[in-house]
């Protein structure tokens, strides 16, 4: 028989036998509890970095960074060395961008991807070589794309018919060429949230593949131009290799299609690749997917008696996400009791939607631990909120936290480093956090965090007085 609170758990979830332990997949690999059961991390405690920096504060765990950036391009570097072809991993800068994580990923042998004007120039201000950038997007301004052929970017994936012509004036314009990729709608369905899937055919970005054929066509007339390849990006946040298998299959049909007409040197098949949020996520081994998805394509290139292109991918999330752990002081808790008759706890933090909005956006869920200590007592049901003016500001929907858990603790959300600081905001003036890196028991501000006076200093009002609108000057 059920009880009140089997009715408001998602199956998922299951009541754990200590509220305090670290599930593994969802934290930076440097995650402990010391000897008083505070949360540390690469070597600093959780209470000294909010002591520190106060909170909200986001934490990125600089070897986790690293060590994931490796692993991803050995594991294609020597997947595709086994095909007997060659790969390139782009970071994509949409997950989160500064220059000191763009610098990192460098460092690391990764190049850059970025999608906006803004992503590029960070990327440049890092020290970012231009020739190793893939300039994404789906409505580049004259301006941004200007600027991208001016300083030189590697590849700009051209995502429609119009901004063909648009690259095809700048560069009569200045006397260059431009490499470029174009990207297709594939068509696959990927299984994540319908604002992450981005390869099913009623949504804003690519060709799709009957129409790409003529795109291809009018790049190759133009003298500026060089076209490189095609791109195929199925979605965000997806387990598994079926969907990519699929994706690259029909992509294929029409790479081979384009020989006709002339070379087709590289395939990139973009990103997406999930992690762990709580502890029943069971995210694919990066070796898993670098071995299975550069053999997928190398089984489809022989099938059709075609050469194997040069490959790329852009991991984000599966790069930064984990290294990611987002800490908050703990306001208020309030007993909730339903009409089921269940009772939920609601715990309310010093952030939000403002610095997470992902749970608002997609319903995402993620998992949260004390920090500061060890908690006691029985696992409490509890959701975990913000203190924004909207009843949707929910951080963790559902999670099991200690039952003495109280005003003044230190809660820390992990798995936080992608799209979080990304999509951060200003709603009801909250300035955003700022943001840290930890390694070997140091940590530094990468990101300095806003303050009210920055908000203030946006306000024109309080430096002109009252706008006239008629005469459009201040009064």
């Amino acid at each position: 028989m059920l009880s009140p609170a089997d009715s408001i758990v998602p199956e998922w979830l299951v009541v754990p036998d200590d509220a305090n332990d670290l599930a593994v997949a969802v934290w930076p690999a440097s995650a402990t509890r010391d000897a008083d059961g505070a949360l540390v991390l690469a070597g600093i405690r959780a209470t000294t970095l909010a002591q520190t920096y106060g909170t909200p504060l986001l934490v990125i765990d600089e070897d986790e960074v690293r060590t994931r950036a490796r692993a991803f391009r050995l594991a294609f570097d020597a997947a595709a060395g086994d095909n007997g072809t060659t790969a390139q991993v782009y970071y994509a800068g949409k997950a989160f961008l500064c220059a000191t994580v763009a610098r990192w990923v460098v460092d690391e042998g990764l190049r850059v991807d970025v999608c906006t004007g803004g992503e590029l120039e960070v990327a440049l201000a890092a020290g970012v070589a231009p020739g190793s950038i893939g300039f994404h997007g789906n409505n580049k301004s004259v301006a941004e794309l200007e600027r991208a052929v001016a300083v030189g970017v590697g590849t700009i994936i051209v995502d429609s018919a119009i901004e063909i012509e648009r690259l095809a004036a700048i560069t009569a314009r200045v006397d260059t060429a431009q490499r470029v990729l174009v990207r297709v709608i594939s068509g696959v369905h990927a299984e994540t949230h319908d604002f992450l899937a981005t390869a099913h055919e009623d949504q804003k970005f690519g060709f799709p593949l009957p129409e790409a054929e003529a795109a291809v066509a009018r790049i190759r007339e133009i003298p500026g131009l060089e076209f490189a390849g095609l791109h195929c990006h199925i979605g965000s946040q997806i387990f598994g290799v079926a969907g990519f298998r699929e994706s690259a299959s029909r992509v294929l049909e029409l790479h081979a299609a384009l020989l006709e007409g002339g070379p087709v040197p590289q395939l990139n098949l973009g990103g997406g690749f999930g992690i762990a949020y709580t502890r029943v996520d069971d995210p694919t081994p990066i070796e898993t997917l670098a071995g299975e998805i550069v053999a997928a394509v190398a089984e489809g290139c022989a099938a059709r008696g075609i050469p194997l292109p040069a490959l790329s991918f852009e991991p984000g999330r599966a790069i930064v996400g984990t290294a990611g752990v987002t800490l908050y002081e703990v306001g208020t808790t309030k007993d909730v009791e339903l009409d089921s008759g269940a009772t939920r706890r609601y715990v309310s933090v010093d952030g939000g939607m403002s610095d997470n909005a992902r749970t608002a956006l997609y319903g995402a869920q993620f998992s949260a631990r004390l920090a500061s200590r060890a908690g006691i007592g029985a696992p409490q049901l509890s959701r975990v909120v913000g203190k924004h003016c909207e009843s949707g500001d929910i951080v963790v929907d559902h999670e099991y936290l200690p039952a003495d858990l109280a005003p003044g603790d230190l809660l820390a959300v992990p798995s936080t480093g992608a799209y979080c600081a990304a999509l951060s905001n200003n709603y009801n003036h909250v300035p955003r956090p700022p943001i840290v890196a930890v390694r070997d028991g140091r940590a530094g501000v990468i990101v300095r965090g806003e303050t009210v006076a920055d908000l203030l200093s946006r306000d024109a009002g309080l430096e002109t007085g009252t706008m006239n609108h008629d005469e459009g000057v201040a009064e």
